[in-house]
């Protein structure tokens, strides 16, 4: 079959890994035409109030591609280690960039289909790039392939029939769970690790004079038996990164054996509900968010469990493993994977957004080749080996950081 280059591009997910592709394809070319399929009902995804490390390929794309010029980070000096008394019993010098979930995608947005947000202000339509739709409510149930249109993609709206969009290619971009990989390759799922990260924000005006001294502009450490927590300042509500208007960001990661009453507990939201991966902030039962600070008075050091005490609106998440053989998958070169789609990295290692961001900027550079008249079957094959490459390596590093941390002995532990 003599396959199209690619101009009419499907992407399925709007979050960060999505929206990384977005941008960058439609700044490629004015001949591209771009459409996000996210499948939450409302216009804009609602932030939970996460922290997020601006990794090099992070800070690079934003470099290239923010055509808003908005500052992102809050830079972090310091790495500390605390004793279970708050003491400092490790510190080396070295420098992070903080951000927050919230203020990336309303960047994204503004980049890639024009939202105004008190985030970002859209830049200026630029006649050199190509066409984006952001297209809500959207759940993909198929996608088909022909002689005639590489790839169909089949979505039910919210409220409404099957549709179709017909694309030269797809490009999966929806998360661990990845609905697109879970139809070509249906016997590869997450798995849980065996612990849960509790999150949560607290503003740094709140915090008492010896939290500041070990949590606003640094990056401090507490490891015990079974206990990892950790704590980084980053933006404040419309992505403010000024002094006294920031936010510290807490994870205290906690083990939890699958399926047991405690776990099972956790994971049950007030209305009985219960949650697999996420549980999302304003859900968590009383008595175990009470239970929850009781045990951070107990365990962890003072300065984080004031942390943990002054946090209004928590959330939970589930720590799971999940990587695909392929980034590219066996439908002729149709259908691709990127970020958490083609491998879920445990947050240890601080490097989703980064992956997501490196494989944004390395297939829209391919796509770019393919497009100039490049061999496809060979570009995407020399792309694929990069960031499988990288994704094997970091999710490997990843669960050996976890596994370690939870379940073995952390050279810093006290």
């Amino acid at each position: 079959m003599a396959r199209k280059q690619p101009k009419n591009i499907a992407l399925v997910g709007g979050s960060l890994g999505g929206l990384f592709v977005g941008v960058a394809l439609k700044q490629l070319r004015k001949d591209l035409n771009i459409c996000i399929f996210e499948r939450n009902p409302t216009p804009l995804l609602h932030d939970q109030g996460a922290g997020v490390v601006a990794g090099r390929d992070v800070q690079d794309f934003f470099r290239k591609h923010d055509r808003t010029h908005t500052n992102l980070t809050v830079t972090s000096h310091q790495r500390l280690y605390l004793d279970k008394e708050g003491n400092v019993i490790y510190r080396e010098d070295r420098q992070q960039h903080m951000t927050s979930w919230d203020l990336l995608y309303h960047v994204l947005r503004a980049n890639f289909d024009g939202v105004d947000s008190d985030y970002a202000e859209a830049p200026a339509p630029d006649s050199h790039e190509g066409t984006a739709a952001y297209v809500y409510g959207h759940q993909v149930t198929d996608i088909k392939f022909n002689d005639a249109q590489p790839v169909v993609v089949k979505t039910k709206p919210t409220n409404g029939d099957t549709v179709s969009f017909d694309a030269d290619m797809l490009i999966a971009a929806d998360g661990p769970s990845s609905t697109i990989r879970q139809l070509i390759v249906p016997n590869l799922q997450r798995k849980y690790a065996g612990y849960v990260a509790w999150r949560g924000t607290v503003p740094e005006t709140q915090l008492s004079a010896s939290a500041r001294n070990v949590f606003v502009e640094k990056f401090p450490f507490f490891h015990a038996e079974g206990v990892q927590v950790l704590a980084y300042t980053i933006p404040g509500p419309n992505g403010a990164v000024e002094s006294g208007k920031r936010l510290l960001n807490w994870v205290w990661y906690v083990n939890y054996a699958e399926n047991s009453p405690e776990h099972i507990e956790l994971m049950t939201d007030k209305q009985g509900k219960r949650h697999h991966i996420t549980l999302p902030p304003g859900l968590i039962q009383d008595d175990v968010w009470r239970h929850q600070k009781e045990k951070a008075r107990d365990v962890l050091p003072p300065q984080f469990a004031e942390l943990v005490e002054k946090t209004e609106v928590p959330f939970v998440q589930a720590i799971t493993d999940v990587i695909s053989p392929a980034a590219v998958l066996p439908t002729d070169n149709r259908v691709i994977l990127v970020g958490d789609a083609l491998a879920g990295f445990r947050p240890h290692t601080a490097a989703s957004t980064n992956q997501a961001a490196m494989d944004a900027m390395t297939l829209t550079e391919a796509v770019g080749r393919i497009i100039e008249g490049a061999d496809r079957d060979e570009v995407l094959a020399e792309w694929e080996t990069k960031v499988l490459e990288y994704a094997r390596t970091v999710q490997k590093h990843g669960v050996e950081m976890g596994n370690r941390s939870q379940f073995g002995a952390h050279p810093l532990s006290r």
